[in-house]
């Protein structure tokens, strides 16, 4: 696993030079795979039935979502993912296959369970003359129940059959039930000197251990259950989460438009500003984008304070992007200031 120390100060501009050593790194991502269905329709008029507007269908888009979203910043950025988890034996499980497929993600991994759905979550989008569709309603199908010992033994089987020349392994958690204790613990395991990260999304004492969790600023509150408002609020609650959790390379809460905070092992903490973004568009995918780039970064040999300030810079370009969104490696150079 290789190792880069964090320094005082990190230049932003030499982050550009991360950028190609992205390409090649080989990462499995586990966890709660989702198909996003983008129905959009023009605005017509408000329905007699309701106070609603009726909309004229335009268009359906499908986007995988959930796990599958940083598996498509990993690969669009260079790296090969390979997708760990679960799906239905339903038509929705055909389609996010192929929409993955399509973006180069390997889908081997994703094993099907005829005792559950597929997770799809359908959001009705009005097209009302604005630059971008606005979300009206959101339908998700999906269940929550632990996945059964029988499949867990087979994503540990995929995962153990393809860990050589594995550079890292990402859990993205949506509370979805792919990712039990018995699955991390056996994950671990089968991961021993290659980076392990997580999104945990709240779910943090299941990441125990681990190299490095991300998590946003209302998940940190949630958890330490105090007020964060200031970078010093923030330095504490990095600080603290990194030793409670036993975090082998540091812990990284991110906070918007305020950059993100990062506490190493050894107690030192680093305020990571993000570029200014005058043009926050909608907010879905940044946190997948951002742990994305995170471990990529880290596992192309970046410092944990390097691989957040790009995460940062990628974040920013899918924020001015409505839904789900993977930066090119041109768009993340430009983002970086000169």
């Amino acid at each position: 696993m290789s190792r880069k120390k964090d320094n005082e100060v990190v230049d932003v501009t030499d982050l550009k030079a991360w950028i190609p050593k992205l390409a090649g790194m080989r990462i499995i991502v586990v966890g709660d795979v989702i198909l996003d269905e983008y129905l959009t329709g023009r605005a017509m008029r408000m329905s007699r039935e309701a106070p609603i507007p009726v909309l004229e269908f335009e268009s359906r888009r499908l986007i995988g979502g959930g796990a599958a979203n940083p598996a498509a910043n990993i690969v669009t950025l260079g790296g090969a993912a390979l997708q760990v988890g679960v799906v239905g034996v339903d038509g929705e499980a055909d389609a996010l296959r192929q929409t993955l497929a399509a973006r180069g993600i390997d889908v081997r991994g994703l094993i099907a369970d005829a005792e559950r759905p597929t997770t799809v979550k359908t959001r009705l989008m009005a097209q009302m003359g604005l630059r971008f569709p606005q979300q009206v309603a959101r339908l998700d199908k999906l269940s929550r129940e632990p996945i059964r010992a029988e499949i867990e033994r087979q994503l540990c089987a995929f995962i153990e059959a393809e860990i050589e020349g594995v550079n890292a392994l990402l859990f993205s958690d949506y509370d979805g039930g792919v990712i039990t204790k018995s699955l991390i613990e056996a994950v671990r395991g089968l991961g021993a000197g290659r980076w392990l990260t997580a999104d945990a999304q709240g779910q943090f004492d299941k990441y125990a251990g681990f190299d490095v969790i991300k998590c946003n600023a209302d998940d940190a509150r949630a958890y330490l259950r105090r007020d964060l408002r200031t970078d010093v609020d923030f330095a504490g609650a990095a600080h603290d989460l990194c030793a409670a959790l036993h975090l082998g390379q540091g812990m990284v809460i991110t906070r918007g438009g305020d950059g993100a905070t990062v506490c190493l092992p050894d107690g030192a903490v680093y305020q990571c500003p993000t570029p200014a973004i005058t043009d926050v568009y909608d907010t879905v995918g940044a946190g997948d984008t951002s742990i994305a780039v995170l471990t990529q970064a880290l596992a192309a040999g970046a410092s944990l304070v390097e691989a957040a300030m790009l995460a940062n810079i990628a974040s920013g370009i899918v924020v001015r992007r409505v839904g789900n969104y993977a930066p090119t490696p041109e768009e993340l150079a430009a983002a970086i200031p000169a």
